[in-house]
């Protein structure tokens, strides 16, 4: 029970400080995605179901706080939360590089599907440049950011693990 209040408060503040604050994430007029790393994380270490809850949760808290139309975000991040999670099942992904990795590519197609799917209700917006300027640097800058990310996750959500490292 503690771990899903930790969970939900989790997802609701990187939610939170993604949309609310991103000044104090920003750089170079770059924001990272935290919510689809904790989406990535998820499906990696618990599976497509747990992704999805998050997504679900996060995109919904996203939608509302930017004012676009409620399900933008909830399906590019249930989507990649299911593709994740399955993959997960089939991919050796203990390495930190491949973590990064899955990270990065997914930043990049939640941008891409974000900002196709913009573009087909707009189509004057410009997406290409939305993609070179935003997605691109934004999934660079997610997947630099991985690894505090994840190790912070692990020490909060399997703290019972690390202590037991060293038992045989």
């Amino acid at each position: 029970m503690r771990k899903n209040i930790t969970w939900l408060i989790l997802v609701v503040v990187a939610a939170l400080l993604q949309t609310n604050w991103p000044d104090f994430l920003r750089v170079q007029d770059v924001v990272p995605n935290l919510t689809l790393i904790l989406v990535v994380y998820f499906a990696l270490v618990e599976g497509e179901v747990r992704a999805m809850l998050t997504g679900l949760i996060g995109g919904i808290y996203q939608d509302v706080a930017t004012e676009s139309v409620l399900g933008h975000h909830v399906l590019c991040h249930v989507i990649l939360g299911f593709i994740i999670g399955r993959l997960s099942t089939r991919l050796i992904a203990d390495h930190p590089a491949v973590r990064v990795g899955l990270v990065f590519l997914a930043g990049f197609a939640h941008g891409f599907l974000y900002t196709i799917i913009l573009f087909i209700q707009e189509p004057g917006t410009g997406a290409i440049l939305t993609i070179i300027t935003q997605v691109i640097p934004g999934s660079f800058y997610s997947a630099l950011i991985t690894l505090p990310c994840f190790v912070g996750f692990r020490v909060v959500f399997h703290r019972h693990e690390l202590n037991n490292w060293g038992a045989a």
